[in-house]
């Protein structure tokens, strides 16, 4: 199933917010995109992540789930040595016990983002 919700941003192309199926949740990578304006308003890393993050638990939300269902995070950077950034910004979003994670190191993200998030989620107990 194909879905958004009217908490996350638009998406920049043809492509879903998020896509669900039974129990699974995948999202799209989430930029730090503020759901009002559509725009990247965050300027440093450790903000936009802390946007990338609040846009996926809208979606998590909008499926009655939160982080606590969430197995698995990719971060997309620009800029590696900002990594202590984003983990300060994981640490006040999201509580144990921690999805796995991994970080990525691009040349470029759409729009100018400093950093890209997606995430799988399973609903319910395993």
């Amino acid at each position: 199933m194909s879905v958004s919700t009217n908490k996350e941003p638009a998406a920049i192309g043809p492509y879903s917010g998020f896509r669900r199926s039974g129990r699974l949740l995948i999202t799209s990578g989430q930029l730090p995109l503020n759901p009002n304006t559509n725009h990247i308003e965050a300027e440093g890393i450790h903000d936009q992540v802390l946007q990338c993050l609040e846009n996926i638990r809208c979606i998590l939300q909008s499926e009655q789930m939160d982080f606590s269902n969430v197995l698995k995070l990719t971060v997309y950077m620009t800029d590696l040595t900002a990594f202590s950034q984003v983990n300060h910004a994981f640490m006040e979003s999201i509580a144990r016990p921690y999805p796995a994670r991994t970080a990525v190191q691009i040349s470029a993200l759409p729009l100018g983002a400093n950093v890209e998030i997606e995430a799988i989620a399973l609903d319910g107990q395993s």
